[in-house]
């Protein structure tokens, strides 16, 4: 791992796809540095290039032209075996939908990625889960089918499976999209939480209230970065919580 605090450098990075006899250009030369500890919004509206790059960040897809470094490893052209090693080793995931098993317990959501890394640099699964799920909240819920949880819940387990690789990058698609509004500001404290602690999150959403509790916004169009800046005004999911507790 590189010693710097870049995690994510992405330089003149362009994808485009091939449908049928036409060519769609979802990104186009973009240019991008996330440092170690930074939480950040991607911004933008359907068909801006935001989904494209964090698949790209995920290293779920490879970029058509243009480099990216993902903790100072070129990444771009690695095989899909070795960038399955990275993702396990470097990036956790937090979905829109979850993506639980709805009859497996919240325990055995968590252990899942253990079960998919095989150096074993993740020690007992169990002991694992268990402490991701004590950072999320729910050691008391972890017997507890999926199934048997609310929605806020749900994204807590999947929040935890997703730190159990005690990874250095969360890339989180969405992960409001499917709750109302009180228990989307619990996950956002618990992001900022995450992110206090020195977690890197990189969340896509298209609603800007949303973006408003990152520490950063970069939002892209028709496959650009139109703009990159500094969240002034942060929002402290905490405090928007607090009159709900002290009712």
């Amino acid at each position: 791992m590189n010693s710097s605090s870049t995690v994510i450098s992405l330089s003149d990075l362009s994808k485009t796809y091939i449908m049928g006899s036409n060519q769609v250009h979802a990104l186009r030369g973009v240019d991008l540095t996330i440092n170690a500890g930074e939480m950040v919004a991607i911004m933008g509206a359907s068909g801006s290039g935001k989904s494209t790059l964090m698949n790209i960040v995920g290293c779920l897809d490879r970029p058509t032209t243009g480099t990216y470094e993902l903790d100072g490893e070129r990444v771009e052209k690695l095989s899909r075996n070795r960038l399955a090693d990275i993702r396990n080793r470097h990036i956790g995931f937090v979905f829109q939908g979850f993506n639980l098993l709805a009859r497996t317990s919240a325990q055995e959501n968590v252990e899942l990625p253990l079960l998919y890394d095989r150096s074993g640099r993740g020690g007992d699964p169990a002991v694992a889960a268990r402490r991701a799920l004590e950072r999320v909240g729910l050691d008391d819920r972890r017997e507890h089918q999926a199934s048997e949880l609310s929605g806020g819940q749900q994204q807590r387990v999947a929040i935890a499976r997703a730190l159990v690789t005690e990874p250095s990058l969360l890339l989180a698609d969405e992960p409001t999209g499917n709750l109302d509004t009180h228990t989307s500001i619990e996950v956002l404290a618990l992001f900022q939480e995450l992110n206090e602690q020195g977690l890197t999150i990189v969340m896509v959403t298209h609603e800007a209230d949303i973006s408003r509790y990152a520490r950063r916004i970069v939002e892209l169009r028709d496959g650009l970065i139109i703009r990159d800046e500094h969240v002034s005004d942060r929002r402290e999911a905490r405090d928007d919580l607090a009159p709900a507790i002290a009712v």
